[in-house]
């Protein structure tokens, strides 16, 4: 068997003696729920400021062609076996969703004018506590009135089913309504 020189010490020898703990009152703290709140609300008005901030970067960094229509194409409907209304006219069955036109103001006017018929955007409503939410995921653009812009934001006309026209109604009724391009 191999013997330990002198200088080499067994592990834990180089520790210190334990000790015992002295006793002492718990820590109480007040108005922790208070506190906890106020980070909540703040930090919730924080993460609005930063989506509102990504979504200007994004429509500023949008694609650099001017003449195609940006978002995401729409559907081609079948071709007809010989005429053209036929091919124009909406599907009809068990699962076409009735689309409406519904005007909607957006609370930011710069943001509207980026904006092209034929876009799709997500419309974004966030309330007076910070609180946000999408109101319509992929809205297509469907007009731009040009001489709508004011100090409470510009309209724009989107193509949403009838349930989402309602909640865009109702949304901007309460909250201030943002717009992200797709």
């Amino acid at each position: 068997m191999a013997q330990l020189s002198p200088l080499v010490r067994p592990p834990g020898a180089d520790a210190p003696p334990t000790g015992a703990v002295p006793q002492f009152a718990p820590v109480r703290v007040c108005g922790g729920w208070y506190r906890l709140r106020r980070l909540a609300r703040h930090r919730r008005r924080a993460v609005a400021a930063g989506l509102a901030m990504t979504a200007a970067a994004l429509v500023a960094a949008g694609p650099g062609d001017a003449g195609r229509a940006r978002g995401h194409p729409a559907p081609a409907l079948p071709a007809a076996s010989g005429s053209a209304t036929t091919a124009s006219a909406p599907l009809r069955g068990p699962r076409a969703v009735e689309t409406v036109r519904a005007p909607v103001r957006i609370a930011d006017g710069g943001a509207v004018r980026l904006l092209r018929p034929g876009d799709r955007v997500d419309v974004v409503a966030a309330d007076g506590e910070g609180r946000v939410r999408v109101v319509a995921a992929g809205a297509r653009v469907t007009e731009v009135p040009e001489s709508a812009a004011t100090d409470t934001g510009a309209l724009v006309v989107l193509a949403v089913p009838r349930a989402t026209a309602t909640r865009l109604a109702g949304a901007g009724t309460t909250s201030r309504l943002a717009v992200t391009l797709r």
